[in-house]
C-alpha cells in the first residue's frame, strides 16, 4: 500500500475527495502521497510521488453528473462557473508561487489532474473545452480501484531532481519547514561561527509527525479507549519538534480542543513553549506545564498546599531513618534514598504490596524479610515528614491521585495530552494523565529516548499501564548533532556499557552531517577548569557567536552555581541566565547536567564529569551500587553530549580516563553502519 501523510484524512472532507483518498490508499508502495494541509489558500488537494521521482498534483472536483450536463446546456451556468473551473485555476496558481531549480514552466515537470469521481467521460467531453497544457482531467471510469493506478502512472511527470523536490515540499507541505532558529543541526566551517539556516522535517519525521492525526468528531465516534502513540528516537532525531508541530497542527485543525504539553522539568518546558511560540505565531492555545508543576497549578482548594522538604533536610531525615532501621545491613543510605524514590512512583500504598511488587530492574534484590525491614524505614521515614508538616517530592503526585480518586475536585479533562521525555516518568504519574484525558476518545502522544530511559527504574512501558505494542513509532537518524560528536558519545557509551540490552542505535551515523571532532581538554584543578571555559566562551563571543548559541552544563548544581556567577561576572548579568529563567534578551545558558535533558544549543561545555567518574569508585558503596552508577553516569553523560549540535567541549580535571583517551575516541564502533 501507498504510505500517505497524514495516514487518516484531517477535517471534514467531501465524499468525492473521500473517494480519490481511498483510492490513493490502494496504490502500491512504490507511491507515496501527501494529503495537503495548508488551510492560508486554495490549492491541490494530493501530491503523488512515485519512487523514481516522478509526481503529480490532484485536485478532486464535487461537481455532480447533472452538474455537468447543466453546464453543457450552458442556460445555469455563467463561464466562471463552468464545473471544475475552479480546481483548474488552484493548480495553475499553485504552479505560479512554485519555484523549481532549473525549470521556467512547473507543468513541464509537475502535471495537474482535475479529478471527477462522479462524472462519466462521455458527459465530461460534452460539457467543457480541453484542458490547458499540463492539466489532465480524470473521470469516473478512471477512478476505479482496477483502473486507477495505471491511468495514474501514465500521466505523472518526469523525475524531479532532489533540490526540485525539496523545493516542491516546501510549498505543498510548509508545515514540514523548520525554522532558522529552531535548529541546531547545520553544521559550522569555522570554531567561531555558529550559522542557521531553514531546514526540511526527514520524511520519517513527517510521517511520525501526521500519523493518526485526526480529532474529529467522526474519528472519536469510532474510538472506544485511549488513543495512544509512542515516538521512539535516539538523541536529537527530532522527537522534541514533532511534539512541537503536532500541537501546532492540532490547534490549526481543532482549535476547540483542549491541548496540555507535560515534561519532567522546567527549563525543558520553558524552551519548549518558546520554540512553540514562535513556530506558530504566538498561539497561546496550549497548555505548557511540567507535570509537578501541573499537580501544583490544579491543588484541590480544600487541601492547604503543604511546605516541601528541603533537599538537605531531607538527606538527613533519611540518613536518621537509615541509623535507626538499617544501619546493619548491605543497605546505605543511598539505596534507601533510591528505595523511597521507586516507592512512591508506584501505587504501592500497603506493606503487603510491598512485599509483591516486582522490582525487576532494581539492579539489587530484596528478600521479604529484607523488604519488611526497608518498609518500615519508609514508613518512619513518611511519619517524621508528617510530624514536621513537610511533603517529600514523590508525594505530590500521589495526594493528586487520592483526590482524583475521591472526585472532589473538578479536574480538567484534555483531549490530548502531550508528553515530551517520557520516559522519566512515573507509573503514577501515567495513571493520572489517563484520569485527565477525556474519557473513551481521549489522545496521549509520547516522545521518548530509551537510550536515557528510566535511570535507575528501568522499568517498561507495560510496567508503567500503557500497551505501546503496535503503537511505536521509531526515528534512528539523528539530525541535531554531526557525525563526530555522535560517534564520540556512542563510543563512550559502548566501552563503558559493552554489550548493554539497551545498546545505541548507531547504523544512522553514515546518515549524519559531518563537522567538527569534540575537543576533550584535561585540566588540574576545578579552577582551571572554569578559567578555561570562561576564556573559550569569551573566544566564541569575540568572534561572532550568538550568546544563545552556547549551552554549559555542569554534572552538579553547586559547580553550575559557580559558573553561573563567574560566567555573569565576565560578561554581565544580563548575558548569562539559567535555562528555567525567563528572559527575552539573547543569553548564554548555564545549568546542571539533569536540567540539560530535552535541551540543544550548537554549542556545548561539559564540565565537572571528573565528580561523577570518581564517585563510581567510592569505597562507601557495594558493588551492585557502583555497577547502578556507571550506568547512571554513562546516560547521563551520553545525553549531555548529545545537546550539542555543532561544537563540543569536555572538560575534564584530572587523569583522563579510559574512555576519554585518544585511543578510545578513534575506536571502532559496534553495529555502525
Amino acid at each position: 500500500m501507498a504510505q500517505i501523510l497524514p495516514t487518516n484524512p484531517v477535517g471534514p472532507m467531501p465524499p468525492e475527495t473521500l473517494r480519490v483518498f481511498r483510492l490513493l490508499t490502494q496504490l502500491p508502495d512504490l507511491f507515496v502521497v501527501w494529503q495537503r494541509l495548508a488551510m492560508a489558500d486554495d490549492g491541490p488537494d494530493f501530491w503523488v510521488r512515485h519512487q523514481d521521482g516522478r509526481c503529480a498534483l490532484l485536485k478532486v472536483a464535487t461537481a455532480t453528473r447533472a452538474e455537468i450536463r447543466q453546464a453543457r446546456q450552458g442556460a445555469l451556468f455563467a463561464p466562471a462557473a463552468t464545473p471544475g473551473a475552479r480546481e483548474q485555476a488552484a493548480i495553475e496558481q499553485f504552479w505560479a508561487r512554485l519555484e523549481l531549480p532549473d525549470v521556467a514552466c512547473p507543468h513541464e515537470l509537475l502535471p495537474g489532474l482535475v479529478l471527477f469521481p462522479s462524472v462519466p467521460q462521455a458527459d465530461l467531453a460534452l460539457a467543457l473545452d480541453p484542458p490547458p497544457p499540463g492539466i489532465h482531467q480524470g473521470t469516473k471510469a478512471d477512478l476505479t480501484p482496477e483502473a486507477f493506478g495505471a491511468w495514474l502512472d501514465a500521466r505523472l511527470g518526469p523525475p524531479l531532481t532532489p533540490p526540485q523536490t525539496e523545493a516542491l515540499r516546501r510549498v505543498f507541505a510548509p508545515e514540514s519547514i523548520i525554522p532558522a532558529q529552531l535548529t541546531v543541526r547545520t553544521p559550522i566551517a569555522r570554531a567561531t561561527g555558529a550559522g542557521l539556516t531553514d531546514a526540511l522535517l526527514s520524511y520519517n519525521q513527517e510521517w511520525v509527525l501526521k500519523h493518526d492525526l485526526d480529532l474529529s468528531d467522526e474519528a472519536e465516534a469510532a474510538s472506544a479507549d485511549l488513543r495512544l502513540q509512542l515516538v521512539n528516537g535516539v538523541a536529537g532525531s527530532g522527537k522534541s519538534l514533532i511534539l512541537l508541530y503536532r500541537a501546532r497542527l492540532l490547534r490549526q485543525f481543532f482549535p476547540r480542543k483542549r491541548v496540555l504539553v507535560l515534561t519532567h522539568n522546567k527549563p525543558l518546558i520553558q524552551d519548549l513553549q518558546r520554540r512553540y511560540l514562535r513556530l506558530s505565531d504566538g498561539d497561546q492555545g496550549v497548555e505548557w506545564r511540567t507535570f509537578h508543576g501541573w499537580c501544583w497549578t490544579y491543588w484541590p482548594d480544600h487541601d492547604p498546599k503543604p511546605q516541601l522538604v528541603g533537599l538537605r533536610e531531607r538527606r538527613a531525615l533519611i540518613d536518621q531513618v537509615w541509623q535507626q532501621h538499617l544501619a546493619a545491613t548491605a543497605l546505605s543510605p543511598e539505596l534507601l534514598q533510591s528505595e523511597i524514590d521507586w516507592l512512591k512512583d508506584r501505587l504501592i500504598t500497603t506493606r503487603q504490596g510491598y512485599r509483591e511488587a516486582d522490582r525487576a530492574g532494581r539492579g539489587f534484590a530484596l528478600q521479604e524479610a529484607m523488604r519488611d525491614r526497608v518498609y518500615a524505614a519508609i514508613h518512619a521515614y513518611q511519619a517524621e515528614l508528617q510530624a514536621r508538616s513537610r511533603l517529600d517530592f514523590g508525594d505530590v503526585p500521589r495526594q493528586l491521585w487520592r483526590a482524583l480518586l475521591a472526585d472532589a475536585t473538578p479536574f480538567p479533562r484534555y483531549d490530548v495530552v502531550l508528553i515530551d521525555e517520557a520516559q522519566f516518568f512515573a507509573p503514577i504519574w501515567f495513571e493520572i494523565v489517563r484520569r485527565i484525558l477525556a474519557p473513551a476518545h481521549g489522545q496521549l502522544f509520547m516522545v521518548a529516548d530509551p537510550t536515557q530511559g528510566f535511570l535507575k527504574r528501568r522499568q517498561s512501558w507495560l510496567a508503567s499501564g500503557l500497551n505501546v505494542r503496535g503503537h511505536t513509532q521509531r526515528l534512528e537518524t539523528c539530525y541535531r548533532t554531526t557525525r563526530e560528536i555522535l560517534a564520540f558519545a556512542t563510543r563512550f557509551y559502548q566501552l563503558r556499557l559493552p554489550g548493554d540490552d539497551e545498546a545505541l542505535m548507531t547504523a544512522n551515523l553514515q546518515r549524519t552531517l559531518a563537522g567538527l571532532p569534540p575537543e576533550v581538554i584535561p585540566l588540574t584543578s576545578e579552577q582551571d577548569e572554569l578559567t578555561r571555559v570562561t576564556n573559550e566562551v569569551r573566544a566564541l563571543i569575540a568572534g561572532g557567536v550568538p550568546l544563545e548559541h552556547i549551552l554549559v552544563i555542569h554534572t552538579d548544581w553547586q559547580g553550575a552555581q559557580r559558573a553561573l556567577e563567574r560566567l555573569r561576572s565576565v560578561f554581565g548579568a544580563a548575558c548569562v541566565a539559567h535555562p528555567r529563567e525567563q528572559t527575552a534578551a539573547p543569553h548564554i545558558r548555564v545549568c546542571q547536567l539533569d536540567s540539560a535533558t530535552g535541551l540543544e544549543s550548537p554549542i556545548v561545555f561539559l564540565m565537572g564529569a571528573h565528580r561523577l567518574l570518581e564517585a563510581e569508585g567510592s569505597i562507601r558503596i557495594t558493588e551492585d551500587e557502583r555497577t547502578e552508577r556507571v550506568r547512571d553516569t554513562t546516560w547521563r553523560l551520553y545525553m549531555a553530549m548529545t545537546r550539542a549540535g555543532q561544537r563540543l567541549v569536555f572538560t575534564h580535571v584530572g587523569p583522563l580516563p579510559t574512555a576519554l583517551q585518544p585511543a578510545a575516541l578513534h575506536a571502532p564502533i559496534a553495529g555502525a553502519g
